[in-house]
């Protein structure tokens, strides 16, 4: 066998072109990996002759121009919530965002992690992309919990660290939520059970599947294809045995989920409410972890044995390996895209905007095998035409802007494929530089797109102007990807770009001023900017040496809304807002 051509015949690319232009090849070796596990048909699929792809506008949302804040949730300070940001912190955005004329909150992924495991905090690294973190709830708004007085000191411990406890959290609030489960099931109302009752219904069959497996977990420990055979793919039956056996046990997870889902859909209505044009924008992880519900529920649509990850690149010269599983092509296609069409869904249903974490995964992936380093991995095609139809579809139904996180190593054309298909791109200004480093004008950017700063894995304004990430990265013996000369210049060449759009200031005001200039339909500040926050919330590349996904924001939820630290970049942001205003009067009278 031609092991080359039977690697591009299932839609594996034996070679690809670098970040820095050169072409590499794919070894052997990994190749042969990747054949034996990912079957006969993995490429692109032929079309549904029954759904031609014609491609239509992704829902596009309100006419006009808007700009959002934001956050990390879990990040948050305030009086009230117990050491972790939660969804009545995120009701008194929402209602922050209205008074500043921001169009909504954006935020971190709020999938389901493993909320056992506070050492594996990372939002991107989900349990379950179809179910949310019981963490974000906040238990004194839970109808059926009672009072605090027994846990007062232990919340006054949390709220205290410097840093997000999340094993003391997670124990607190999983203590507190068994006890209000246990006043449902002896006292909850009439009305009360019935819409719990709904909220299974609505969500059958995977909230029972992913409750049972949540009781499975626990009991059977390791990953799931380790456990007994009856328990890696349970049928229908098994499941109802163990809902009998352990009915309370099951109720509970299905409770939590209940919970959640209520406190974030009031977040939403309160959003429509107000009248804000997007309201929630969330962010979807890419992958799953390969031990966690999604993998364990859809064995055939995830491709569990290799991880998810990135080549080499400007800013990870190693290459990254995400430790994440992937869709698979054929699995899906075997599936009818179901897997695919849930996840997106299980987001839509709550936000105005999504945005798909490397949309580029949606054309290939790039897949590690086990034991081999992040930069010998290869590219896996996946049937693009079909998810982005899928994309579009579920997009209109669920009234949803789709933006794609298309950094990195993008193909050709990809970015204007996917815009024909109605998907916004996502700008990031650090990366809009032209070969010698200098800083794309405003007019530059693309209509269609988010425009930003910076990003969650990037250098915060205040971190990359003082240089903090470098000195960071090399503290922990990372190559931070370019020089001190380097990085001067750059800054050097960002006040030249600030300048040249009259800016008299060298701060993250003038930054949001240049970003309002742009044509692009959507504006993001972050809070870190905001609030000149050095350390940015996760260094690529590293787990336990550094506090990723940990940091609080320095000051509390309260103070920040009675003070005006947000005043200057909301003016600044404004006008974008204003000029879309402008441009919306417009598009209504060519109508």
């Amino acid at each position: 066998m031609d092991l080359f051509a039977e690697a591009a015949r299932v839609g594996i690319d034996t070679d690809y072109v670098d970040w820095r232009g050169r072409r590499r090849t794919v070894s052997a070796d990994v190749l042969a990996k990747l054949l034996q596990a990912l079957g006969p048909t993995t490429g692109d699929h032929p079309p549904d002759p029954d759904r031609p792809l014609q491609a239509s506008e992704a829902f596009q949302g309100p006419a006009g121009r808007f700009w959002m804040l934001a956050v990390q949730l879990y990040g948050i300070r305030s009086g009230r919530n117990w050491g972790h940001g939660d969804f009545s912190d995120l009701l008194a955005l929402i209602e922050w965002a209205a008074r500043l004329g921001a169009a909504g909150i954006g935020l971190n992924p709020l999938h389901a992690l493993f909320d056992d495991r506070p050492g594996e905090p990372s939002p991107y690294s989900p349990n379950s992309r179809l179910f949310l973190n019981p963490r974000y709830i906040d238990v004194e708004a839970v109808d059926d919990f009672g009072d605090i007085a027994g846990v007062t000191s232990e919340i006054e411990q949390c709220r205290r660290a410097e840093l997000v406890d999340y094993a003391a959290v997670a124990a607190l609030k999983d203590r507190c939520l068994r006890l209000a489960y246990r006043a449902f099931c002896e006292k909850a109302a009439p009305a009360r059970r019935e819409d719990f009752e709904a909220f299974r219904q609505s969500r059958s069959p995977s909230l029972a599947r992913f409750a049972s497996f949540e009781v499975l977990r626990r009991h059977l420990k390791g990953p799931w294809w380790e456990w007994p055979a009856e328990w890696r793919s349970p049928d229908e039956a098994a499941l109802q045995r163990l809902r009998r056996e352990a009915e309370d046990e099951v109720g509970f997870f299905e409770y939590v989920q209940w919970n959640a889902d209520r406190q974030l859909t009031r977040c939403r209505d309160r959003a429509r409410e107000l009248h804000l044009p997007i309201g929630l924008y969330l962010d979807i992880a890419v992958g799953v972890q390969a031990g966690g519900f999604d993998a364990w529920s859809e064995p055939s649509a995830m491709l569990r044995a290799f991880a998810i990850g990135a080549p080499p690149d400007a800013l990870n010269t190693a290459g990254q390996n995400w430790g994440l599983a992937g869709f698979s092509g054929a699995g899906l296609q075997a599936r009818g895209f179901e897997p695919f069409r849930e996840m997106l869904a299980a987001s839509m249903r709550y936000a105005g905007a999504i945005r798909l974490d490397h949309v580029l995964g949606l054309k290939r992936l790039y897949l590690i095998p086990e034991g081999v380093p992040p930069d010998q991995g290869a590219y896996v095609r996946l049937p693009f035409e079909q998810m982005l139809r899928i994309t579009a579809e579920e997009s209109h139904a669920g009234r949803c802007i789709v933006i794609g996180e298309d950094l990195g190593t993008v193909p050709e054309n990809f970015r204007e494929h996917t815009a024909r298909w109605g998907l916004w791109s996502y700008r990031v200004m650090l990366f809009e530089r032209s070969e010698d480093g200098a800083f794309y004008p405003p007019q530059r950017y693309a209509e269609r797109a988010l425009v930003t700063f910076s990003t969650h894995d990037l250098p915060t304004f205040a971190g990359w102007t003082s240089a903090h990430d470098m000195r960071v990265k090399r503290a922990l013996k990372i190559d931070p990807g370019e020089t001190d000369e380097e990085r001067a210049r750059a800054i050097a060449q960002l006040r030249e770009a600030l300048a040249a759009q009259g800016s008299q200031e060298f701060d993250f005001p003038a930054v949001a001023a240049f970003l309002a200039a742009t044509p692009a339909k959507l504006m993001v500040v972050a809070l870190e900017d905001v609030l000149g926050m050095e350390d940015q919330p996760n260094i690529p590349g590293t787990i336990d040496e550094h506090p990723n996904w940990r940091r609080k924001y320095p000051v509390d939820l309260e103070s920040l809304a009675a003070g005006n630290v947000l005043d200057a970049v909301a003016r600044v942001a404004g006008q974008h807002g204003r000029a879309g205003e402008a441009d919306a009067r417009v598009e209504q009278q060519m109508a």
